[in-house]
């Protein structure tokens, strides 16, 4: 009865080693894994350093200034000024036009159900000639 507990404590031991050699491997497959990402990912974040750099160098103001100056005839691009932008109510949109009641409703009748024109609101902007709802 001892030899048989023996040789199954030893057989167990034996698994448990085995268990425990591929565990290790697998541990520093994993770390070994690990490094390299890292090391992409310090490869990447040094090439995009770079990107930003050159992107920064290629868009500098004067060298755009440059640019513009050369291809003027081309292109015909000029400084923005600020009295080119303007409030949203300062601009003036077209009047709306409003439908002959005499001619009847252009799409309102369809499968007996009418569209009645609902009132805008008088603090609503203007409407501009596609827009159709309130």
């Amino acid at each position: 009865m001892r030899s048989v507990l023996f040789l199954l404590t030893t057989l167990i031991v034996m698994g448990l080693a085995f268990w425990a050699y591929r565990e290790n491997y697998r541990t520093q497959s994993a770390i070994s894994e690990m490094a390299n990402v890292q090391r992409q990912i310090g490869g990447l974040r040094e090439d995009l350093g770079v990107l930003r750099a050159e992107w920064a160098y290629l868009n500098r103001p004067d060298r755009l200034r440059e640019l513009v100056n050369l291809n003027f005839d081309k292109l015909k691009l000029v400084p923005f000024g600020s009295d080119q932008f303007v409030d949203v109510g300062q601009v003036r949109f077209p009047p709306p036009q409003v439908p002959n009641p005499a001619s009847g409703p252009a799409s309102g009748t369809e499968a007996g159900t009418e569209t009645a024109a609902v009132a805008r609101p008088d603090w609503y902007p203007p409407r501009r000639p596609q827009e159709r709802t309130p």
